[in-house]
């Protein structure tokens, strides 16, 4: 039978309870084990696909086209756990499978209520993650969003809490995440918070097996005594989880040398080996210790919301890991290209991505930007709605298409160079109903797209609604755009690459989400790669430029 192990967090949100579980499951996957991610989330929402990002961060999606929350991207870089929509769950999508249970009749009657039945729907997706047989897990880690004390995460809480009678206490491990915040003005770590917060678990009926507390200074053995006094719980069961000013990728190692994961075996009776952690350490290595550095400039839409584009970061780093470079990211608001220019906004970087996005506010910045890009030689890399306005760009400005643009922002557009396809047209829903999810892709075999891979056939996610619009292609490749990736049947343009130029790329999926630290994805690789030659380049020419009062030769004299 499968171990469960479950995250909650209170206090206050964003303390890390993604990174922290997704930390927890690699660990426990370098001791041998099975594992299984898992997040709940407490919002009625079916998924965060119709959400701002403002409001929710990125939207991750899945193989199977899923559209989860971007803790999900944590567990995919840190663990090998496959997710699929079972790892996500919200209380919208937990609501409409008990009405529709109830509008089918499968309660006989009854009078539906939170306990039993929102209560039992919940524990039975747990379970289904565990699965059967050879599929089935060591350990399930299923991490509760929001907060201890918001009324919306009382079903989950209230289900967790059950689930410990059903499966056995000995198969259960509850965490939970809080913050010792440290007061200046006291000059001392405040563990009144957390004592609270247990509080609050503990009249739901949860006792936490293991405190995992958040702070900027390290907790002295008297207050971490106090918190395991005042919260019942061991002295070893308080570990400390301090603020990492370096890398995210730190928090697994910090928490096995707080020994978490020790803590977590002897608990639930696993008897493993001694995790080979040698690969985080390596990577961790280089990033202290890099050859190069690179600047890049992420010229976006939702550019000052970081969690919005938090895949691409990810990406960009796991890139700089494999060249050993330090990478520096410059988030730039297409909307402010309008206004201030490009040459003033983005001179003197080595490179230029441009990430997906909804909607018409900023699209002329992108498309100044990669005109910038394109005209300068400086490696571009566009994704989703990059590659659309990479497109429009090349259009206007290559093919003499002043008209063009995508059917998304005018619809009236003379030159629909991007639109919709015909199995869009009809759609009225918004939620779930765009090209989702991994679909393969062939490569012409002289691109460099296929080069980055080593293959001519892919296998990467989308997420979007408009396409490359078929009518153009012929034009577009007479005036030297390379249609460089295309679906099996050459029925949709997946890749476009400008040949003649050092790295000018963009796609209509989202590599960024198939992109590990330990292993980066093919073309940030090749992106970042460019920008490296792009730096060294420019450095080499301006050493051998001469300076401005280097006296003239005798030969340039005469």
């Amino acid at each position: 039978m499968a171990k469960h192990i479950f995250v909650t967090g209170g206090v206050v949100s964003s303390l890390g309870k993604g990174l922290t579980s997704a930390s927890i499951g690699m660990v426990l996957e370098r001791r041998g084990l099975k594992v299984r991610m898992q997040k709940l989330d407490p919002y009625i929402n079916v998924d965060p696909g119709t959400m701002s990002p403002y409001q929710h961060g990125e939207v991750y999606v899945l193989d199977d086209g899923s559209e989860t929350d971007l803790d999900l991207g944590h567990y995919e870089r840190f663990t090998n756990s496959p997710l699929t929509r079972d790892s996500n769950y919200t209380t919208g999508q937990i609501y409409q499978s008990v009405i529709n249970k109830e509008r089918r009749g499968e309660f006989l009657g009854k009078t539906v209520q939170v306990i039993p039945h929102i209560t039992n729907e919940i524990k039975s997706v747990i379970k289904r993650l565990a699965g059967e047989g050879e599929d089935a897990a060591d350990v399930v880690i299923t991490e509760i969003g929001g907060t201890v004390g918001d009324i919306e995460s009382l079903p989950f809480l209230e289900a967790i809490r059950q689930f410990s009678l059903d499966a056995g206490k000995e198969n259960c491990l509850y965490i939970h995440l809080t913050l010792v915040p440290y007061l200046k003005a006291a000059r001392e770590l405040k563990t009144k918070p957390t004592q609270h917060s247990v509080g609050q678990l503990r009249e739901i009926g949860i006792q936490p097996d293991i405190l995992i507390c958040r702070c900027e200074h390290s907790i002295s053995r008297e207050d971490r005594e106090k918190i395991a006094l005042f919260c019942n719980i061991s002295y070893d069961a308080v570990i400390e989880e301090k603020d990492k000013d370096f890398s995210i990728y730190e928090v697994p190692l910090s928490l096995v040398d707080h020994g978490l994961d020790r803590l977590i075996c002897e608990k639930l009776d696993l008897r493993t080996p001694e995790p080979d952690l040698t690969p985080w350490h390596d990577l961790l290595s280089t990033l202290r210790n890099p050859e190069h550095e690179v600047s890049i400039a992420v010229v976006g839409k939702y550019a000052e919301h970081r969690d919005a584009y938090k895949s691409i970061y990810e990406a960009i780093d796991h890139a700089g890991i494999a060249h050993a470079a330090q990478i520096r990211v410059a988030r730039i608001q297409s909307e402010e290209i309008e206004s201030e220019g490009a040459e003033r906004l983005l001179s003197g970087y080595d490179g230029i991505l441009v990430p997906g996005g909804f909607g018409e506010r900023g699209i002329e910045g992108k498309v100044a930007a990669i005109r910038f890009a394109r005209e300068r030689g400086i490696p571009f890399f566009g994704i989703c709605l990059g590659m659309q306005c990479a497109v429009v760009e090349f259009a206007r400005n290559v093919c003499g298409l002043d008209a063009a643009h995508s059917t998304e922002f005018d619809n009236e557009t003379r030159e629909p160079v991007i639109c919709l396809l015909d199995d869009q047209r009809t759609i009225t829903d918004k939620g779930g109903t765009m090209r989702l999810g991994a679909m393969p892709a062939k490569l012409d075999p002289e691109s460099h797209a296929a080069s980055c891979y080593g293959t001519t056939e892919i296998n990467e996610r989308h997420r979007h609604r408009y396409e490359f619009n078929n009518q153009y292609r012929q034009r577009f490749e007479a005036n030297g755009l390379r249609i460089a990736g295309t679906s099996p049947d050459d029925s949709l343009v997946e890749i476009v690459e400008v040949p003649d130029h050092p790295w000018f790329l963009a796609v209509q999926y989202h590599p960024e989400f198939k992109s590990k630290p330990t292993q980066a994805q093919p073309l940030f690789a090749g992106f970042v790669e460019a920008a490296i030659k792009q730096r060294e380049t420019r450095r080499t020419r301006n050493s051998e430029a001469k300076p401005a009062t280097e006296e003239p030769t005798q030969e340039a004299a005469n």
